[in-house]
């Protein structure tokens, strides 16, 4: 088992000092290789309810593990340690920095790793990858140079760089056209089954859930199956 929450809840005090509970005693296994995707309607947590599983938000109650690591023990650094190590993110904008080429962009998250065998064959890693996503004769050209859907390609291989185990995406095909949207979609799969990467998508799209494995729909606070 990859990630497990257990009964967990989060919830706000908006400016207006008004109580709000977005997620609501959720508990979730995630194993390796799983493809789930979760629905539901604009507003109603999804992103909260990734955030957490990603280790970017703490719950306001229950219990979050990563591979049987109690993370709400750990600091933010050792926190960031393990997101850093073992979860890839992958979001609705690609979030490329403009002034640096496709292979600098992919190899960010390498320079904290402390693991140096994996750093060092970093480079070797991101040519590949860049091969497996069609995109190896673009190494050098920055991304103002290239398509959206080139961008968010990209943004699929800097997600995998550091071998992860579980990748968590938030609306990853939200700003696509449709061509590119499917091509985005196919390639996670694909990733999620080659490279036994579990793979977590949060969505609107009815096409794109219904390639994973499992949909959740997260309504009133709720996860349902």
């Amino acid at each position: 088992m990859i990630i497990e929450l257990e009964k967990v809840s989060k919830s706000y005090i908006n400016a207006n000092s008004v109580f709000r509970n977005v997620i609501e005693d959720i508990s979730l296994q995630i194993n390796s290789k799983d493809a789930i995707a979760i629905t539901g309607p604009s507003g109603c947590g999804k992103s909260t309810l990734l955030n957490i599983l990603g280790t970017l938000d703490r719950p306001t109650s229950g219990i979050v593990k990563i591979d049987d690591e109690d993370i709400s023990r750990l600091n933010e650094l050792k926190s960031a340690e393990i997101r850093n190590r073992k979860i890839g993110f992958v979001f609705q904008l690609h979030h490329l920095l403009p002034q640096l080429n496709l292979l600098e962009n992919i190899l960010l998250p390498t320079l904290i790793l402390k693991d140096k065998k994996l750093k060092d064959s970093a480079h070797s890693r991101a040519i590949d990858l860049l091969k497996i996503v069609g995109l190896a004769d673009k190494t050098h050209q920055y991304p103002g140079q290239l398509s959206g859907g080139e961008c968010q390609r990209t943004a699929v291989v800097r997600a995998l760089i550091n071998k992860p185990e579980i990748i968590l995406a938030d609306e990853p095909t939200g700003s696509l056209d449709q061509e590119s949207a499917e091509q985005i979609g196919n390639l996670l799969l694909n990733i999620n089954k080659e490279q036994r990467v579990a793979l977590v998508i949060v969505t609107h799209s009815i096409e794109l859930a219904n390639k994973m494995d499992v949909i959740y729909k997260l309504s009133k606070g709720k996860l349902v199956k």
